[in-house]
């Protein structure tokens, strides 16, 4: 009696190990919580939620983070530490200078199109070397000037706005931010129309590696008009099933509204020409 007893308590714990957990939560509580964590962290009151063995076995089953995060490889960002969260809390995608290219946008595309994050953040931080980098005209040799190619639009708006050099970088970082998002509203066809029928949120924000905080800035200023620039294709009411193409055809990025991307030498300084 009692050796089917324990197989039918096995069976129950199997149950509720498989359960789904934090399905989706409305991009608006994704957003309260990364705040109130980031909040907790800066005050050194931190709760360390979720990181349990407990929930270790829990989220083993599957994961449903309730945020996307894009942000840069730098060891001083660590997205889970200053937004006080854990184990299955995020799906965090890091790069060097937060950018947003093809396998970043793919992974986003998995967080939220299948892990159902409705909430995108793209997070800068101040002092960044990449935006550095450009922003000074560094030499740089390998595969690097590929990768920090886009960030180079955000040193230029920068730039136009006649922004002194001794604020340069910090705009450009902030530009760089909502660049991240103009690429990927630009090149992701499923994370548009995610975001036209209101089922993701995507925001921009910059942590200050000083100070521990996050500055929120919400949307991209020009998201509106960069969605109605493809508002007849958001008018589609579901991609087809099988397409392989997540990125808007090359007609329609060229005349997009926004900042197109330059080519890139292989080697060399990075520096742009001011106006």
């Amino acid at each position: 009696m009692r050796f089917y007893f324990l197989i039918l308590l096995s069976g129950v714990f199997s149950s509720l190990w498989a359960a789904p957990i934090e399905n989706g939560i409305p991009a608006k509580e994704a957003l309260k919580r990364l705040k109130e964590g980031n909040q907790r962290f800066v005050e050194e009151r931190v709760i360390r939620p979720n990181q349990t063995y407990e929930r270790m076995m829990r989220v083993s089953e599957g994961q449903h983070p309730f945020a996307s995060i894009l942000s840069c490889s730098d060891s001083r960002v660590l997205p889970e530490m200053l937004f006080d969260q854990g184990l299955g809390d995020l799906f965090v995608v890091r790069i060097v200078g937060n950018v947003a290219d093809t396998d970043e946008i793919g992974s986003l595309e998995y967080g939220t199109g299948h892990l159902g994050s409705q909430l995108i953040v793209v997070l800068g931080h101040s002092k960044c070397g990449a935006v550095t980098a450009v922003a000074n005209g560094s030499s740089m040799g390998g595969h690097i000037p590929a990768l920090v190619d886009n960030i180079i639009p955000a040193v230029k708006k920068a730039r136009g706005e006649g922004i002194k050099e001794e604020g340069l970088i910090d705009r450009a970082i902030e530009l760089n931010a909502f660049q991240g998002i103009e690429d990927i509203l630009i090149r992701s066809k499923e994370i548009r129309h995610l975001v036209f029928h209101k089922k993701v949120t995507l925001v921009a924000a910059v942590y200050d590696v000083s100070t521990g905080r996050v500055k929120w800035m919400g949307e991209h200023p020009e998201q509106s008009r960069l969605l109605k620039f493809f508002e007849a294709e958001m008018r589609i009411p579901k991609i087809a099933e099988g397409s392989q193409s997540s990125e808007a055809p090359e007609k329609k990025v060229s005349q997009a509204p926004l900042t197109s991307r330059e080519p890139v030498k292989a080697e060399g300084s990075l520096n742009e020409e001011k106006p």
